[in-house]
């Protein structure tokens, strides 16, 4: 699809699908938008801000809409299926957000009608576009580190984002939700190896407390790969809500028979007080004294633009329809070994047990 008059339909307009879509209003490709929301005024409200050419809280009327090309589903977990098999039954391809799904069927269903249509799903694991990850990528590609042994990282956070997500759907758990992008990063470094066992455990107070009975304050996992690397990921999603973190802190060490490579992702050298308070990108009404700088996932507003990884997917995605190019956005594949991944540790902690991968 080569073409300057791109039209592109938003499903969901939340806080990742207003982004999406003041990034693409600013795209030379771009020249109509529409955006839609379950909540019409919600869809109103962002088709105003970025001056839509058309508003709907009827997702398939934006997705068939004639000027549409292709279409950006940003709606909560559980409501990706419909918006995205609708899409690609209009012959549209998709931008997804992370996770592809909640459950194992519903990305088969996904990546079979996908397939079977020839109609591209990409998924946005926009941690791929942070500059340190792809250049790490880059080097593991150039066998600069041999033949990975084993991994380890972690990533952590205050409980007030984890219960925003959990606000938004319930099943959206942070190993699900978040330790998805570690997940992800991880096979996408050790893209030629497949993981084959899970053991996993997680503990939970704060959650239960606020009425989360099935979803961990902190959970550790130990993935086995086919050809015997070992990479231990954990998440803790219960710090105090204060904590100055605006996302996730994170690090991540990768171990080759030739090098190693260590990434700190918790820019504790980026601190700022201010007795006037700092908002929070994600969180309305969230204010702090004292944060780190950086640390929100998708990147931040500065100097009247955002700046950071959503954007530079975004741009790619859009670069990728218009040109054909390349891109390094995930495919449904990739996103659904990182699914199933993330629900084999899910398991393996509520019970106690080794879980096998591929599951059952």
């Amino acid at each position: 699809m080569k073409k300057n008059n791109l039209g592109i339909a938003v499903v969901g307009s939340g806080r990742i699908g207003t982004l999406r879509s003041k990034l693409i209003r600013n795209h030379p490709s771009v020249d109509f938008i529409a955006v839609s929301d379950l909540n019409l005024s919600q869809a109103e409200k962002l088709g105003n801000a970025i001056n839509a050419d058309f508003v709907s809280d009827d997702n398939l009327e934006i997705i068939s809409h004639p000027k549409v090309d292709a279409v950006i589903v940003s709606t909560s977990e559980h409501q990706h299926l419909e918006p995205v098999l609708q899409s690609i039954s209009k012959k549209k391809p998709v931008l997804l957000e992370k996770p592809i799904a909640l459950t194992l069927e519903d990305a088969d269903k996904i990546i079979e009608k996908s397939e079977n249509e020839n109609i591209e799903v990409l998924v946005g694991y926009a941690q791929r576009f942070k500059r340190r990850y792809f250049v790490a990528k880059e080097q593991i590609r150039k066998g600069r580190l041999g033949r990975i042994i084993g991994a380890n990282g972690r990533a952590c956070n205050n409980r007030s984002q984890g219960l925003e997500i959990l606000k938004r759907s319930p099943d959206a758990t942070p190993v699900i939700d978040v330790l998805t992008y570690w997940v992800d990063m991880i096979c996408w470094f050790m893209s030629d190896q497949k993981p084959v066992e899970v053991v996993a455990r997680g503990n939970s107070v704060v959650y239960k407390e606020a009425g989360h009975q099935s979803v961990d304050d902190i959970t550790w996992a130990i993935i086995t790969f086919e050809d015997g690397a070992i990479v231990n990921l954990g998440i803790c999603y219960a710090l105090p809500s204060k904590y100055p973190s605006q996302g996730s802190g994170v690090r991540i060490e990768i171990f080759g028979t030739e090098g190693a490579l260590m990434l700190d992702g918790d820019q504790k050298e980026e601190l700022i007080h201010t007795e006037q308070g700092i908002p929070h990108l994600y969180i309305p009404d969230h204010n702090v004294n004292t944060t780190f700088l950086s640390t929100t996932a998708p990147g931040d507003w500065a100097l009247g633009e955002f700046w950071g990884p959503l954007n530079d997917e975004t741009r790619a995605w859009v670069d990728h329809i218009v040109t054909n190019g390349r891109c390094h956005i995930a495919t449904t594949r990739e996103a659904r070994r990182t699914l199933e991944i993330t629900l084999a540790i899910q398991k393996s902690s509520r019970t106690g047990e080794t879980v096998s991968i591929p599951l059952k």
